[in-house]
């Protein structure tokens, strides 16, 4: 009998798993195709979050016939794991999926991986399971099926990041292609043995292994995919792919041959071997892909018949079919349940709990069929109440409610990051019950339509954009061309429905396949559109929406966001961005629509101080929407397990030089803001006091006092202390963040960092709102290898800091990029920020990492707080320092985009307050060093002996060795 894989052992911590199925359910695109041609079996995914679960699992139950575990699922590696299958005498493939090519080369550089069958690599994209899947079956089947006429692709790569990238593309051309075979309206009620069957793929790794399978089914093959610098007799050979399309093109003259490489030069030679090329840095290389796999390489309705073929109705959805069980003869239903079609069909759907539900009942379990039609109808109407519920359903213009707390799809294919993290967070909140723990207050996520990265594909094909997109650098002009371009008209109508249904303010936010992942989340690159979605009738507030959809499309070529790309491992073409068109947390208050209050909350806090400990994590928060937190100005941070210990409040200067003094809020009223669409302002304190919004949050400071007075109930300036929130628990916020960093670290096995606004409740009675608005991982660097700063020498410092973020050592810096400390200015701390950014891109084009020094906090949007510059404005730099200005103390702004970004690039960052002890620059020193360049604000140093960077993770401590002093002489 041929392999096939009909029981899959997932090992990967319960947010990876659920990453992997999307939304909670496994997609069409994926689980479908698994019906081809193996009607008789039921495939199934089982997730355990441990590998010694797994193992144990797969020693009682011999049903699993592939395991694929994630790098390091807990308890042991993958390496070891699949020792362990081996040796426990289970034929059992494991195959490991990285989710980040760093770490999987140092995997692969730690640990014997000759157990391993194949390591993949998640780069976003879905399909990489039809694709590992279907390579484990073709390369066991090949030899039981050529016998019968299947065809087979050679495809020979050894690049493990390539091959997880088109391998996907070319199983979806060939299920694609399997698909045209079947005509129109024949279903799941015959079995397809006309069809030819779908060719298989066998992957190479060698020259040797190549061959062996060309001439083995030389006469099955329908193609040769190959790369051309792979080993061959056990050695890198740098033309092996020429040499085998010459003896191919010997032994096939006619065989299509596509060779690839990111050598340009190599077109030529190709073109002589008879061989088409394909140029592996391409921003189009999947799509050529495709394109030469259509031009070279040559389920459906649930159709109701009575027991003589006559056909007596038809479904093509869960709903349609729910409806026709309900008219069909009964005869009909009988025929089907006996032959067991109903669970092929949900099979087929991808709904696997339900055909596994349905799949051991027999008819004969009933005293008649209408018994059976009832049970039908039931088991249905019960999926697809559980689906509303917790996972991400089809938006309907004829069904949608907006009163429900939805979350709906418009489009195929991905929701993207953003949207799946929310997705996931409504699944953890049902799956632990939260609703019940906090009486008062109703926890959730906003209700959602998003619209799914499809869309974006059809917007950027129906209107030629893509091209556009990926070479110009002409940000206005990439922007015009796409607001004048249309969307398609299907999803146009579906914005109509939904706009006619809803009439709060609505955030219209990025989700790209690649944000919030675990080691790039792409924090703040993308755009974000608020609409006060108030305007008088429909037609406006359609255009409005249509525009803020088109301009978050147009954020995914920005050169920002260009910039962030090129400092990862993916390409610009990988990208898809799908749009969250999600409710607004908040409240009316006269023309202005605002949360009481919104922050950010992660589960891991960088900066402790005593008594504190880094897990008991850190949120920030601030009055109004969460633009005051994320983009790094004045905010209050606390512990929300201690959630009286708050940081940077422990006197009354503390108080007055930090708390917050505006707030920002939704205009409403039509009010239009740059480019068309409502805008957020900011607004006083004195407003929100006029509002209420301050009663709950608000203090006194006396000045006749000189003391902080909780309330508002004497004369005196108003400061944001929340101490009505976090002394006086009028509203749980600490116990709420306290519960969902915890669920979420567990979920995600790490931690985690979470977005949130809330809304209190009204005097009728209804309950408070906190909103759920987003989950990200963390990426937070384990210190795996002591390294000891060792005993600090000032004059051979440049920097010393007790508050460092990051672990290890930076060699090789010559290249200094300084803020004059001397002569700099608050005044003129944008000026600053773009002479940095200058001095970034020209290090950048030279390929020089270099150290960035400077004055505030970095990233603030606030320029008397600090410099305000953007990730791509600094992305050069390997190593940066913040000081306190000669009148103030600068604090990291744990809750910004800006410092995700620090973290997950593992950037190293130094915290320097000398006026309190906290370390020191040798400004004087950097004073009297000649520059290499000079603006303004700004000066770059360029030295012959490289600075040496050494952080310890586990103290916290960093120094910065100037050029050619260190004492390790390896540094030197």
């Amino acid at each position: 009998m041929p392999y096939r894989v009909q029981d899959i052992l997932l090992v990967a911590s319960l947010y990876d798993a659920f990453t992997l199925q999307e939304d909670g359910r496994l997609n069409e695109l994926i689980l479908g195709e698994f019906l081809e041609l193996s009607l008789h079996h039921t495939p199934g995914l089982t997730h355990v979050a441990s590998a010694a679960e797994a193992l144990a699992l797969a020693r009682s139950e011999r049903r699993f016939n592939l395991i694929i575990s994630t790098i390091d699922p807990g308890d042991m590696d993958a390496a070891a794991l699949a020792r362990e299958v081996k040796g426990a005498g289970l034929d059992v493939p494991v195959v490991v999926l990285a989710y980040d090519n760093d770490e999987r080369k140092r995997f692969i550089a730690r640990h014997d991986t000759s157990d391993i069958e194949r390591i993949f690599l998640w780069q976003g994209d879905a399909r990489i399971l039809v694709a590992i899947v279907k390579c484990i079956e073709d390369a066991r089947n090949v030899q039981h099926d050529t016998p019968a006429g299947v065809g087979v692709i050679v495809v020979v790569e050894d690049n493990v990041r390539y091959y997880s990238s088109f391998l996907p593309a070319i199983y979806t051309e060939l299920i694609r292609q399997s698909e045209r075979c079947i005509s129109e309206g024949v279903n799941l009620s015959h079995k397809l043995v006309r069809l030819r069957a779908r060719p298989k793929i066998l992957l190479c790794g060698t020259f040797d292994e190549a061959w062996t399978h060309l001439t083995r089914y030389q006469g099955q093959l329908l193609g040769l995919i190959s790369d051309i610098q792979f080993p061959r007799g056990g050695a890198l050979a740098p033309t092996a792919g020429f040499d085998l399309a010459r003896m191919v093109r010997g032994l096939l003259p006619d065989l299509p041959i596509l060779l690839q490489s990111s050598r340009a030069e190599y077109a030529g030679a190709a073109a002589e071997v008879g061989a088409a090329f394909l140029l592996k840095g391409s921003d189009t290389l999947l799509a050529e892909l495709r394109r030469f796999m259509i031009e070279h390489f040559a389920f459906g309705d649930f159709v109701f018949r009575t027991p003589d073929g006559v056909e007596v109705g038809r479904a093509h959805d869960l709903k349609s079919l729910e409806e026709r069980l309900a008219t069909v003869p009964v005869e009909s239903i009988g025929y089907h349940g006996e032959r067991n079609h109903f669970s092929r069909w949900f099979m087929a759907r991808t709904e696997f709990a339900l055909a596994q539900k349905l799949r051991p009942r027999k008819v004969s379990d009933f005293a008649n069929l209408e018994e059976l039609r009832r049970d039908l109808i039931a088991s249905i109407a019960e999926h697809r109440r559980e689906q509303s519920e917790l996972l991400v359903s089809d938006f309907d213009r004829q069904t949608f409610d907006p009163s429900g707390a939805f979350l709906s799809r418009i489009g195929g294919g991905s929701l993207g990051g953003k949207a799946r993290g929310l997705a996931f967070a409504r699944f953890l909140l049902n799956y632990h019950r939260v609703a019940d723990r906090f009486p008062g207050v109703r926890v959730g996520v906003p209700p959602a339509v998003v619209l799914a990265t499809d869309v974006f594909d059809r917007f950027l094909a129906e209107n030629d954009l893509l091209g556009l997109a990926l070479r110009s650098e002409d940000e206005r002009e990439i922007e015009r061309r796409f607001l004048a371009a249309a969307l398609p008209a299907d999803v146009v109508q579906d914005l109509i429905a939904f706009l006619d249904a809803v009439h709060w303010p609505l955030a219209v936010r990025s989700s790209s396949l690649l944000e919030d992942s675990q080691y790039q989340p792409f924090t703040g690159v993308y755009e974000t559109y608020m609409l006060s979605n108030d305007q008088p009738g429909l037609e406006p507030r359609v255009e409005r929406l249509m525009e803020a959809v088109k301009r978050v499309y147009a954020s995914t070529f920005t050169n920002r966001a260009k910039a962030y790309l090129r400092a990862t491992s993916y390409r610009l073409e990988e990208e898809k961005m799908a749009v969250i068109l999600q409710r607004v947390v908040g409240a009316r208050h006269g023309p202005r629509f605002y949360p009481d209050f919104a922050g950010v909350a992660r589960s891991w806090n960088c900066y402790p101080t005593p008594p504190l400990k880094p897990e008991d994590g850190v949120a920030s928060v601030g009055l109004g929407l969460g633009r005051t937190v994320v983009d790094g100005e004045r905010c209050l941070s606390f512990c929300p397990r201690h959630p009286r210990h708050i940081i940077n409040f422990s006197t009354v200067e503390d108080v007055l030089a930090n708390s917050q003094r505006t707030f920002w809020a939704l205009t409403l009223e039509g009010r239009d803001g740059d480019g068309g669409t409502p805008h957020e302002a900011r607004f006083d304190l004195e407003t929100a006091e006029t509002d209420g919004t301050l009663n709950a949050l608000g203090s006194t400071y006396s000045p006749q006092s000189d003391a902080v007075f909780d309330g508002l109930g004497r004369e005196g300036t108003r400061l944001v202390t929340f101490a009505p929130v976090l002394k006086h628990r009028v509203f749980p916020l600490a116990e709420i963040l306290s519960d969902l960093l915890a669920i979420g670290s567990e979920g995600m096995n790490s931690p985690v960092e979470i977005e949130f606004a809330m809304r209190p409740g009204s005097t009728l009675g209804a309950p408070a709102e906190f909103g759920f608005l987003q989950m990200r991982p963390l990426v937070v660097a384990r210190e795996a290898e002591a390294l000891e700063v060792g005993e600090v020498h000032p004059e051979r410092l440049l920097c010393h800091s007790p508050r460092v973020l990051g672990h290890g050592r930076i060699t090789g810096l010559r290249d200094l990029v300084v803020v004059d400390f001397h002569r700099f200015d608050r005044a003129h701390s944008l000026a600053a920020g773009r002479e940095i950014a200058r001095f970034n891109a020209r290090l950048m084009a030279e390929d020089r990492p270099y150290l960035l020094i400077g004055v505030g906090r970095w990233g603030s949007t606030d320029p008397w707080l600090g410099i305000p510059v953007t990730w791509d404005e600094i992305s050069g730099a390997r190593a940066i320092v913040e000081s306190g200005f000669k009148d103030f103390r600068v604090e990291p702004s744990q809750g910004s985009h800006f410092f995700q970004n620090l973290t997950s690039f593992q950037i190293g960052f130094f915290t320097v307050n000398r006026e309190v002890g906290e370390g020191f620059v040798d400004w004087e020193w950097i004073a009297g060093q000649p520059a290499e360049g000079e603006l303004g604000w700004v000066r770059h140093l360029r030295f012959d002996q490289p600075m040496v960077v050494k952080m310890d993770g586990r103290r916290g401590e960093g120094v910065i060795y100037k050029p050619g002093s260190s004492p390790d002489p390896d540094d030197r």
